[in-house]
């Protein structure tokens, strides 16, 4: 059984040949689709569509002007991209604890909120939405709002601390029975080979910024600048007589594909046939192990809140590093693989020369709990139960 495969078929096979076919492989017709039906599927304003959700996070920060001297507040349990961006601009990532969802816990980040405080970064680990009613509340504080020192024109513009969403596994889920990415100025998805909806390698920056903002001139700005700051892309520069072009911005290389986003368009034409079945899984794991004490169900769904079924992030009581290395080891020898999501940053080497797990208790312990099982598209419902058989059978003769 293998861990979380993509979804290829022969429907995403014709969609590749297609463009193999048409000659036109970098950014063009397919690309510009892909964000029309992002735009329509997210009810954003607009959507820029990148190489990766860790592009969108860093132009986002660099639309804004975050740079040296400013902090970025953000979770001590997400993956490396969410801080390493922040680092790229030049800023201090800022972590927080978590809440036994695994998401950012809104009463800490306001301890650390400070007029060099740019922007919060939440985290929809395992694609359940964070507590934005919460952090939204916060951001508009009349006291935050007063401490905010702006530097740069949309810092001004904006007067407050941005909300940029890292949305990397929470395309799909939902908010107050809306795309959860509205409630966010900004928001980034994944698109990466293991996400819900792939394109092998991908992204997509979801604009919903305040009515002060001109989302068609930020989108603009933004796909300027993941092309080298190129104010024509090959598409615009193909038509005849239009080969001149300009260089506006020292910008970058992160625009998506032709190629990657006909994958895309094929997943996300039938993606809610594919978070059925991803429910369906959950559901199945969840029905057979909350018969066991040890087990700690995962956050999916609230009154306001659901998941996009990404990850189904299994925690196990009492349950040490040692003891959960084991379980894996030996599910592993099983042909069962798992997986950790994730070890927080500050026990990674880059980060704890500067920052220490034991200011994060909570993110700790749940990283210790956790073990993560497959969940994808073409896992059968019976390999499902094999699995949670499998993973009860180990977990009782360990702990």
């Amino acid at each position: 059984i293998p861990f979380s495969p993509p979804r290829i078929d022969q429907k995403t096979i014709n969609a590749v040949t297609d463009v193999l076919k048409s000659g036109w492989l970098t950014t063009g017709p397919k690309t510009k689709a892909f964000e029309e039906q992002l735009e329509s599927y997210t009810q954003s304003n607009r959507v820029v569509c990148l190489n990766s959700a860790t592009a969108g996070l860093e132009l986002a920060l660099r639309w804004f002007g975050v740079q040296k001297g400013d902090e970025v507040i953000l979770p001590a349990y997400t993956y490396s991209a969410t801080a390493n961006v922040i680092v790229h601009c030049g800023a201090k990532p800022v972590f927080v604890d978590t809440l036994d969802d695994f998401n950012i816990d809104p009463k800490k980040v306001e301890e650390k909120i400070t007029s060099k405080t740019k922007v919060i970064m939440p985290v929809d680990i395992a694609g359940y939405p964070c507590d934005y009613t919460a952090l939204n509340k916060l951001i508009r504080k009349k006291e935050h709002q007063t401490k905010f020192s702006a530097r740069t024109k949309n810092q001004k513009k904006l007067g407050r601390i941005l909300l940029l969403a890292d949305a990397a596994h929470s395309i799909g889920a939902t908010y107050k029975n809306k795309p959860a990415v509205l409630a966010a100025d900004l928001g980034a998805y994944s698109f990466h080979a293991v996400k819900n909806l792939t394109t092998g390698e991908g992204g997509a920056l979801c604009i919903n910024l305040p009515k002060a903002f001109n989302a068609d001139k930020v989108y603009t700005f933004l796909k300027t600048i993941s092309l080298h700051g190129q104010n024509k892309d090959a598409l615009a520069k193909f038509k005849m007589g239009s080969w001149r072009y300009d260089i506006i911005e020292a910008g970058y290389k992160c625009n998506m594909l032709d190629l990657c986003a006909a994958i895309g368009l094929v997943e996300l034409n039938r993606y809610e046939q594919s978070l059925k079945k991803r429910r369906k899984i959950m559901m199945t794991y969840h029905k057979y192990f909350k018969k066991y004490d040890w087990y700690i169900p995962p956050t999916i769904k609230n009154k306001q809140r659901d998941s996009s079924s990404h990850l189904f992030m299994l925690r196990i009581k009492g349950l040490t590093e040692k003891k959960r290395d084991a379980i894996i080891n030996r599910l592993s020898a099983k042909g069962i693989p798992t997986n950790v999501h994730f070890i927080p940053l500050p026990m990674m080497s880059f980060y704890k020369k500067k920052y220490s797990i034991k200011a994060y208790p909570n993110a700790y312990k749940n990283y210790l709990q956790e073990i993560t099982l497959p969940v994808y598209y073409d896992l059968s419902i019976s390999d499902a139960k094999y699995i949670a058989k499998h993973m009860a059978k180990m977990v009782d003769d360990i702990i």
